[in-house]
């Protein structure tokens, strides 16, 4: 009988749990010395690497000192929860992954309640120890504290701690003792995470995740709970509504190192994959064909935000996308469904319209990226949260939001967030920063982020959670700005748009197709403004000095930036600064690029206008970066 351990990683997003798969991936030798493994191997959709957050939850497992050890990576963003709460039930202890400098966060809460309530033996790793600001000690009390307040067991507040740096490949007892491994966290695993209890008798297995291929179809991911599973088996499916349908495994599979490996039977305690069951849902229970006995199904929680769907009928239908008809939507969205738990799809009353609904806009968002970049053309509309009537009175849900920000711009985000009928419940100073904590309606949350990240200069950590439903909380006043909206159909030039920026924020790039009646832009006022973003300058035969320079877009800046022709600012910079020589250099004559650039495309990310040099008006949107004549910034000025 193989020795095995289960665990779960959890912790809140951004503070390194998949580069600590990474790590414990080359720990166990599964790699050749001479083998490129690259960074954040588990995230391996595109959307995942770029954003930099975990989207599905990934099983893999090493082995150390002839023990195999399965690890599961989870998402570490509350949209994600969902994944989270499933996946801890198959671990039997788990990794509370916390940040050196932030400490426990919104989401370091929640999934670390789940995990004591099914009565998982915590390790907790203060990771990212490397920072210069770090304070390891202090978080360590925090996490001590917080789990107090959870109401954990004496066993669980009995926790093992390890401090390291999973970037820089090493794990200690202790902080200002480095070692240049990760041994230690892996022998910490073995000594204080059981071994998965060996029961015996019928088999049971609860599903608690599953993968798709294109192949198989649907295959079912979970723990076996009892008895042991064999390959051509016949078993019984028990659904959640108590039905019993009878079925066969045509193949088992286990998980060794970052793959799938077939085998001929899997016992009491070893995560699986089964492939031939049909029509299981999430919480089924797969068990014995005579007596089948079903386990406790697992509660997954209800989508709060939706989103309308429909088919392309704008003026350029067809021109980006080869999918473009209902049937198309229709039948990936069905599919979609296979594949991700949290959603629910609804057939709207009108032809070729659907209401998706999700855990949160990121959810959403993602869905929407996902079938763009496959080819499918569609519209959506804007984000709506789900009402619920409960006991005859309408219900919204409601979020816990936690900010953390300098403390001298603690009053302006108290303020925004009151305003978005937010009700601040905790509030308390660490050093410089505060923490803020409110319960605030998910209606106010959306475009929440980009407003507190320009109020603070780009400073404020924000973090939220779905906590339960209220009653409704009245209306949130919307936003007051218009919108710029083309006059006529044709391609946009740099010259219009360049004159037209003080009016507001443009959505669009020069050369790009815009139709009559299309939204180009945000105006700066709350009335919309109808603009010729297709007027182009007129030639004639004179010339003269500085009445013909380049016009200069902010938004081709950030689109270099942005568009992959260099992820590194200083790249970037270089290439920006090849077209269109920008003019900063240092009096010694050495370029400045990327540390100017950078203090640019921070503050025009955090919607603000170029003032060159500034004038002493107010009357930008969200502030001026002010820049000398030779392109020094010399600061930003926000409002």
């Amino acid at each position: 009988m193989q020795n095995i351990r289960n665990i779960a990683i959890i912790a809140h997003v951004d503070h390194g749990k998949t580069t600590l798969v990474d790590k414990m991936l080359l720990a166990g030798n599964l790699f050749r010395n001479n083998q490129s493994t690259g960074e954040l191997m588990l995230d391996n959709n595109d959307l995942e690497r770029e954003r930099g957050i975990t989207i599905l939850s990934k099983n893999v497992s090493i082995n150390y000192k002839d023990t195999k050890i399965n690890i599961i990576d989870t998402p570490g963003h509350s949209d994600f929860g969902g994944e989270v709460e499933r996946v801890l039930n198959m671990a039997d202890g788990c990794i509370l992954l916390v940040d050196a400098f932030e400490g426990p966060m919104p989401q370091t809460r929640f999934v670390l309640q789940k995990a004591l309530q099914i009565g998982l033996k915590p390790i907790v790793v203060v990771n990212k120890v490397d920072k210069p600001n770090c304070r390891p000690e202090e978080v360590y009390e925090m996490v001590f504290d917080l789990m107090f307040s959870l109401e954990a067991t004496e066993d669980q507040l009995d926790f093992p701690v390890i401090y390291g740096s999973a970037k820089n490949n090493w794990m200690s007892t202790d902080w200002q003792k480095p070692t240049d491994n990760i041994y230690p966290l892996l022998d910490c695993i073995l000594e204080n995470i059981p071994a998965p209890t060996q029961l015996e008798g019928t088999p049971q297995m609860l599903v608690t995740s599953l993968d798709y291929s294109s192949y198989t179809g649907r295959i079912a991911v979970g723990r076996v709970h009892r008895g042991t599973l064999r390959e051509g088996m016949n078993v019984s499916l028990a659904k959640r509504d108590g039905s019993i349908v009878k079925s066969k495994i045509k193949e088992l599979h286990t998980f060794e190192g970052m793959g799938r490996v077939k085998v001929a039977e899997v016992s009491s305690g070893d995560i699986c994959a089964l492939v031939g069951i049909e029509g299981f849902e999430i919480g089924d229970t797969i068990c014995d064909y005579e007596n089948p006995e079903a386990l406790p199904p697992i509660a997954i929680d209800e989508p709060t935000m939706s989103m309308l769907f429909t088919i392309n009928d704008s003026p350029f239908f067809g021109k980006e996308g080869k999918f473009v008809t209902s049937r198309h939507i229709h039948d990936r969205l069905m599919k979609e469904l296979d594949k991700n738990l949290a959603l629910r799809v609804r057939k709207s009353e009108e032809d070729g319209k659907w209401v998706v609904s999700g855990r949160g806009v990121l959810h959403l968002s993602v869905l929407v990226e996902t079938m763009r970049r496959e080819g499918y053309e569609l519209q959506v509309g804007q984000p709506q949260v789900i009402f619920k009537e409960i006991d005859g009175v309408k219900n919204e849900p409601i979020e816990e939001l936690t900010v953390n920000v300098p403390e001298e711009y603690a009053s302006k985000i108290i303020d925004m967030v009151t305003c978005r009928k937010g009700e601040m419940v905790k509030m308390e100073s660490a050093g410089e920063r505060v923490n803020l904590e409110f319960n605030m309606p998910s209606r106010g949350i959306i475009g929440l982020r980009t407003n507190v990240l320009t109020a603070s200069a780009g400073e404020a950590i924000m973090a939220h959670r779905f906590k339960e439903y209220q009653p409704y909380k009245g209306e949130i006043e919307r936003r007051t700005n218009g919108s710029i909206i083309a006059m006529e159909s044709g391609t946009a030039f740099a010259y219009a748009i360049d004159k037209l920026q003080d009016r507001g924020k443009f959505f669009i790039f020069p050369q790009e197709e815009v139709y009559a009646g299309q939204v180009v832009g945000e105006h700066s006022h709350d009335n919309d403004l109808v603009v010729n973003v297709t007027k182009s300058k007129k030639l004639t035969n004179m010339r003269a000095s500085g009445s013909d320079e380049k016009a200069r877009i902010i938004a081709e800046c950030m689109d270099k930036y942005y568009s992959g022709q260099g992820s590194e600012v200083s790249v970037a910079t270089q290439k920006v600064a090849q077209d269109d020589p920008l003019h900063i250099n240092s009096p010694e004559g050495q370029p400045m690029y990327a540390y100017k650039i950078k203090q640019f495309l921070l503050a025009f990310a955090l919607g603000m206008t170029v003032s060159s040099p500034w004038d002493g008006c107010f009357n930008a949107n969200g502030g001026y970066i002010v820049v000398k004549k030779d392109g020094d910034v010399i600061g930003c000025i926000h409002f």
